[in-house]
Order: C-alpha cells, then sequence, then structure tokens
C-alpha cells in the first residue's frame, strides 16, 4: 500500500508526487548583488552561491504548464540559487560554475506568481510555495517567447526569451527550498526536456512600478543574462517536502 501523501485542494485530491506531463519554459539567469540577495532570503538557514565576488545567482522562468496534476496554468519563476549555511563550498567560484553547467545547484523561489488558484492553493498548501494569483500573458512569436507580469494591477515585468531550439536534455534531479509553517524544507524534483535551446546572454527584462520590480532594480536587473535556457518539451515530477533537519 503506498504510504505517500495525499492532500485536498478545492475538493480536488492531489497525490505525490505530482507529475507534469507536458510544458514549455524559457528562462535566463543573472549576475545580481549578493548583498541584496541575502537581504531577501527570509531566514538564516539558505545563502546565496556566488559565481564571482558580490554577485550571487538569480534566475527569471516563464513556464505554460499545458498538462500538469495542478491544471493547465501560467507561471513566472523568480529565484535564487542557494546553499545550506554550512555545507562544503567546493573549489570557489570554479566550483559554483561547474555545478551550475551540471544543474547541481539548489533553488530558493522567492515570487512564484501563476494565474490559476487552484494551483496557488496546491503549491502553497503542499510545499509552501509563494505563489499568488496574478496577471499572466504570453505571447510566442518568431523564436521567442514575450511575458508580461502584472499584479496588483501594476507591471512587474515584461520578459524576452529564447523560444527555439532542437536539443534533448536527459532527466536530472534537482532540489528546491522553501518554508513549510515556518520550517525549512527541500523538496526533490526531476525533469527532462526537448526542443531545448541554449544561448549566452539571449533574452530581455523591462521593470514596471510594482514593489517586486523595485527590489529586482535593487538586485541590479535590468542587465543582460548570463545565458537563457528554451525547453519546448518539458516534463517532470515532484517529490513530497521534506523537513531539513536543524543544525
Amino acid at each position: 500500500m503506498s504510504t505517500a501523501p495525499a492532500y485536498v485542494f478545492q475538493g480536488r485530491s492531489v497525490a505525490m508526487p505530482v507529475v507534469v506531463r507536458d510544458a514549455s519554459s524559457a528562462a535566463a539567469t543573472y549576475l545580481v548583488s549578493t548583498r541584496v540577495a541575502r537581504r531577501l532570503l527570509p531566514g538564516p538557514e539558505l545563502e546565496p552561491v556566488e559565481l564571482l565576488p558580490g554577485r550571487a545567482l538569480f534566475s527569471i522562468a516563464a513556464i505554460d504548464y499545458r498538462d500538469n496534476d495542478l491544471g493547465d496554468y501560467n507561471e513566472v519563476s523568480l529565484a535564487f540559487f542557494v546553499r545550506e549555511r554550512g555545507t562544503p563550498r567546493g573549489v570557489p567560484y570554479l566550483g559554483t560554475l561547474l555545478d551550475c553547467v551540471r544543474n547541481r545547484i539548489a533553488t530558493y523561489i522567492w515570487k512564484l506568481p501563476v494565474n490559476q488558484s487552484f494551483t496557488r492553493d496546491a503549491g502553497y498548501g503542499i510545499w509552501g510555495f509563494p505563489k499568488t494569483v496574478d496577471v499572466i500573458d504570453f505571447r510566442d512569436v518568431d523564436g521567442r517567447r514575450e511575458c508580461r507580469l502584472v499584479m496588483d494591477g501594476r507591471r512587474v515585468l515584461t520578459f524576452t526569451g529564447l523560444a527555439s531550439g532542437t536539443r534533448t536534455l536527459p532527466d536530472a534531479s534537482m532540489v528546491t527550498y522553501s518554508y513549510v509553517h515556518g520550517r525549512l524544507h527541500k523538496t526533490t524534483f526531476v525533469a527532462g526536456a526537448s526542443e531545448v535551446g541554449f544561448a549566452l546572454g539571449g533574452a530581455a527584462l523591462a521593470l514596471g512600478d510594482h514593489p517586486i520590480a523595485d527590489d529586482l532594480r535593487a538586485l541590479g536587473l535590468p542587465k543582460r543574462p548570463l545565458m537563457t535556457i528554451w525547453m519546448g518539451r518539458q516534463h517532470g515530477r515532484f517529490e513530497a517536502p521534506t523537513p531539513v533537519p536543524s543544525s
């Protein structure tokens, strides 16, 4: 008999793991201020991962979930690359670069707006993800994805990234952190994709007048990203969160 937890939101049952059967995403990775990143992280257990002195790693992703246990919805992920405080750092900076290329660096999702209430309730109720219901519009034209995010009636950002590719990424296991009822948890997820494209730089970002846009400016954005990635046919699964032992 399965011992995997199950949850109920809006009268619908959600079993673990949550499976993503089809999605597409455009994402960019940026170098941002470590000092500001540290201020925006909610607790002392995590610290930003630096690629250069004083420069942390941050990502913006525009994700279209087409077939997902939590529904068909749009999502914008604003996330920091992090490690648990006190864990070995490996070779300074070079080790970070290698880990980044190999998808071995965990993330902390700072903001996670979506455009459907069910995934908001489930995402927050299961993993503590900071999901909010907002206006997210996508437009895919000429090999580019444009994403416009509006919160509280004010524009946060317009992000335009790569939306074409022919490569394949094999399934890989990754980790993201979140706080569930005030306690740090980690979630393992596995993802792979086809129709994948990469580019150095390759994305444009314009910021609006929402307070979150001001936080992004404090991080040093907008600027040219380190790289962008497109995953045209993405799949994966999210496991239940597990508490991180207190040090």
